[in-house]
């Protein structure tokens, strides 16, 4: 497993199957990170779950995967973010939209990241399909995860 320094422990990730997103047009890879996101790890090459977003100005290190909803009492549904584009410390600004198809439904949900892309736990009120509008620093970009039911709770 990957460490970061100041991170909480990486072990939420369980072994074995993991459920395969459905309905939902994320991209997350199970791989090397990208270079640009490696500061703080202590392997050259570290390996986990992530998604980079659609225009690659941000990467999602999803540090609990699948992401559950609702959240886990086990682990928590972290999320380091990390840009690839210069920060000014403002907060990343997170407008998710539940999606079935190409259709939104339901409000937008916020959530934020103060100071800018980092660490973050975000869950969100259900499971499904999640498109996310990203804002941080003066940057935009989007990607969809998908949160999974968590049959735990």
């Amino acid at each position: 497993m990957p460490s970061l320094a100041g991170a909480a422990d990486a072990s939420a990730m369980s072994p074995g199957k993991l459920p395969t997103p459905s309905s939902c047009a994320e991209h997350v890879v199970d791989g090397v990170i990208p270079s640009w996101a490696r500061a703080g790890f202590s392997e050259p090459k570290p390996v986990m779950h992530y998604e980079l977003a659609s225009h690659g100005d941000v990467v999602a290190l999803l540090w609990a995967y699948p992401l559950l909803s609702p959240p886990p009492t086990t682990h928590n549904n972290k999320i380091l973010w990390v840009s690839r584009v210069a920060t000014n410390g403002s907060p990343l600004l997170i407008s998710a939209h539940r999606m079935v198809g190409s259709e939104a439904v339901g409000p937008a949900v916020q959530r934020q990241v103060a100071g800018g892309p980092g660490p973050s736990i975000i869950n969100l009120p259900l499971a499904g399909c999640w498109h996310l509008d990203l804002r941080w620093s003066g940057h935009s970009d989007t990607m969809d995860l998908d949160y999974v039911v968590n049959r735990g709770a």
